[in-house]
C-alpha cells in the first residue's frame, strides 16, 4: 500500500512484477478462485514467474490456498487459490438524500458489519458526527492486527445533493449546505484514513462488475432504484465514468411528465426520469402530505401488501424507465440491463417483469430489446461499491505502476476529470474463469 516510487525511467522489473501481482488479484476477485496453471495462462507468464508471484502474495497475506481440485485427470490435483478475506479491509459510506449507511468489508467482498440511518440528510456537521461514530463502531469489529490492514474509506454519494429537490418533492432542509462542503476532505482529517469518492451509481456498478453478474458479462447498463435513480455503464469489462464522473446518470434523461396526480408539476413540456422513477416518487404518491416521514420499511410494507398506490406508481415508473432504456439501447447497443434497488421481497422480480413488458412494448419496428436481470446485492450494492473503492485503488493493476508514476486510483475519482478508469485488460482477464456456481 506504499506509494509507487517515481523513477522517471519507465517500467522496470519490480514495477512489472507489482503490476502482474495486481492482475492476479484482479482475476481472483472476478473468478472467485483459480489454479496456478489458470493464472499463468491468463497473465501469460511462465510457471516459474507465476509461482514467485503467488508465493509473494501468500506471504503478504493477500491470497490463500483453498484446497485441491480433483477433476479426474492425470497428475497431481491442482491447488486452488482465493483472495484471503483478512488480507485487507475497507469502510464504505453510502450517502443519499434520505439515508446514510456505513459498512465494513473484507478483502473477499463480504460485509462484516453495518450502520444504517433512514433519515432526511442532516446538515454536514451533524452528518459528520454520525459518520465518525459509525466508523469507530465498525472498527471495533476488528482486532488490533486487522485494523492495521484497513485500506481506507470509500464514499458513494450523488453529485449535487442540493439539486433536483423540486423534482424529488423534497424540502430544502439542509441540502444546500452540502454544495460547499467537502466531505472527502472532512473524513480524511477526522479519521486519518484516505478517502476515495465516487458517484453512487458508478460505485454500485463497480460492485456488480467485480462481485456479481459482471463476472460473466462485460457490457451492461446498471440501474439502482433508491430515493432517486442512479446508474452506471460497463463496457468491455471496464467502468465508464465520463469526463465529469457522471456517465450512466440516467436520472437526467428527459421523459414525458407523470400522469400521477401526486407528481410535482413539470417545469417544461417534459420532465426528468428521477421525477417518476424513484422511491421518493413512490412515497410521495402514497402520502403526498407527509411522505418525507415514510421510511424504507413503510415502502416495503406497501409492496408486500400490494397497496393500490404502489401498483399505480409501479406502472408509471416502468413506463418512464422503459422510454429511457430505449434511448440508452439505441445509443449504446448493450445486451444487458441490471436492476438493483433498496426494496426487497417480491419487488425486484415484479419490477423486472413490469419493466421488461414496458421496454418490449416501446420497441421500434425491427429492434430487439436488451435482457433485463436482477442485480446481485439489492440495497447493499451502493455500500459494497463504496467499500470496494479503497481496495481497487490499493490493489488494482493501474497503468501508472508500470511507469513509476502515481495516480489516485482507477475509481475514487469523484468529480475530478483527469483520473484513469479501470484497465479493461485486467478487468476482463478473469471473466472466462468465473462461472455462476463459483462464489467469492
Amino acid at each position: 500500500m506504499e506509494d509507487t516510487p517515481k523513477s522517471g525511467r519507465g517500467s522496470n522489473s519490480a514495477q512489472l512484477r507489482r503490476y502482474n501481482e495486481r492482475i492476479v488479484l484482479q482475476i481472483l476477485r472476478r473468478a472467485g478462485e483459480a489454479s496456478k496453471a489458470e493464472l499463468a495462462r491468463a497473465v501469460q507468464l511462465t510457471n516459474a514467474a507465476i509461482g514467485a508471484i503467488i508465493q509473494n502474495l501468500i506471504e503478504e497475506g493477500l491470497i490463500v490456498e483453498a484446497g485441491k481440485r480433483h477433476d479426474g485427470s492425470r497428475g497431481q490435483p491442482a491447488t486452488i487459490l482465493r483472495l484471503a478475506p483478512r488480507g485487507a479491509y475497507s469502510f464504505g459510506v453510502r450517502l443519499d438524500r434520505t439515508n446514510m449507511e456505513t459498512v465494513l468489508m473484507d478483502f473477499s467482498g463480504q460485509l462484516i458489519a453495518r450502520r444504517l440511518h433512514d433519515m432526511i440528510l442532516p446538515a454536514p456537521e451533524e452528518a459528520m458526527e454520525i459518520l465518525k461514530d459509525d466508523l469507530e463502531f465498525l472498527r471495533q469489529h476488528l482486532s488490533k492486527e486487522d485494523q492495521s490492514r484497513i485500506t481506507g474509506i470509500g464514499l458513494a454519494q450523488p453529485f449535487n445533493l442540493g439539486a433536483w429537490l423540486h423534482e424529488l418533492g423534497l424540502p430544502q432542509a439542509d441540502f444546500m449546505k452540502w454544495e460547499d462542503f467537502d466531505l472527502t476532505d472532512a473524513l480524511e482529517k477526522a479519521t486519518g484514513l484516505p478517502v476515495f469518492s465516487e458517484n453512487d451509481g458508478t460505485a454500485a456498478a463497480v460492485a456488480e462488475l467485480f462481485y456479481g453478474l459482471g463476472r460473466q458479462n462485460d457490457n451492461f447498463v446498471y440501474l439502482f432504484l433508491g430515493p432517486a435513480i442512479g446508474g452506471g455503464l460497463i463496457l468491455k469489462g471496464d467502468v465508464v465514468r465520463g469526463v465529469s464522473g457522471n456517465a450512466g446518470d440516467v436520472a437526467m434523461i428527459p421523459v414525458p411528465p407523470s400522469t400521477l396526480t401526486t407528481a410535482p408539476k413539470a417545469r417544461n413540456s417534459w420532465d426528468l426520469l428521477l421525477t417518476r422513477a424513484s422511491l421518493v416518487a413512490l412515497a410521495r404518491h402514497m402520502s403526498p402530505e407527509d411522505f418525507p416521514k415514510l421510511n424504507r420499511s413503510d415502502l416495503q410494507h406497501a409492496v408486500e401488501t400490494g397497496d393500490q398506490k404502489y401498483t399505480e406508481w409501479l406502472e408509471d415508473c416502468a413506463e418512464a424507465l422503459a422510454l429511457a432504456l430505449r434511448s440508452a439501447y439505441a445509443l449504446l447497443d448493450v445486451p444487458l440491463v441490471v436492476l438493483d434497488g433498496d426494496l426487497g421481497g417480491p419487488f425486484p422480480e415484479t419490477f423486472r417483469a413490469a419493466l421488461k413488458k414496458a421496454v418490449e412494448k416501446a420497441a421500434p419496428e425491427k429492434r430487439h430489446s436488451p435482457d433485463i436481470e436482477i442485480g446481485s446485492f439489492g440495497h447493499d450494492a451502493g455500500a459494497i461499491g463504496a467499500a470496494s473503492l479503497p481496495q481497487f485503488f490499493n490493489f488494482s493493476p493501474r497503468a501508472a505502476i508500470l511507469t513509476g508514476g502515481k495516480d489516485t486510483g482507477p475509481a475514487g475519482a469523484g468529480s475530478s476529470e483527469d483520473r484513469a478508469s479501470f484497465p479493461a485488460r485486467a478487468a476482463r482477464l478473469g471473466s472466462h474463469l468465473a462461472t455462476p456456481n463459483r462464489s467469492t
